[in-house]
């Protein structure tokens, strides 16, 4: 193994260590800010981990392993449904602004993964893929 390649290596664990501790961190200060600040300083800290973890996560989600997980079509119904079912449960269970902005986030992912289900689909079926016997 060549040095070149070793630190390729170790960048690259590196990158993916500091995305992950992002991503997770950002999420904990969305959700956990609450616990240990009051007033406009626990907005801010919800808002900035809010921005951290999407960041992140779109940055993660742009790796090839991820992206090919999340091209599955087991992965795409699981989270169509499942975004689908926790939508309308908020909907129905949370009053007031929160209720409707989880169940409209909650909508928004399942929609796109209907979306890609979708062009999965008209993909897959499409004239140029399929196979014509007399070809």
């Amino acid at each position: 193994m060549s040095v070149k390649t070793l630190l390729a290596a170790v960048k690259s664990f590196i990158t993916n260590l500091l995305l992950w501790s992002f991503f997770l961190g950002g999420l904990a200060a969305s959700t956990a800010s609450g616990a240990v600040l009051d007033g406009t300083e626990k907005d801010v800290a919800t808002y900035a981990g809010i921005a951290v973890a999407l960041l992140a996560g779109s940055r993660i989600a742009r790796k090839p392993k991820i992206k090919a997980f999340l091209a599955r079509p087991s992965t795409l119904w699981f989270l169509f449904l499942f975004n689908g079912g926790v939508a309308a449960f908020c909907y129905f269970t949370m009053d007031g602004v929160k209720g409707i902005a989880t169940a409209v986030g909650m909508g928004l992912v399942s929609l796109g993964a209907a979306g890609g289900l979708v062009s999965a689909r008209k993909e897959r079926t499409s004239p140029a893929l399929v196979q014509q016997p007399w070809a």
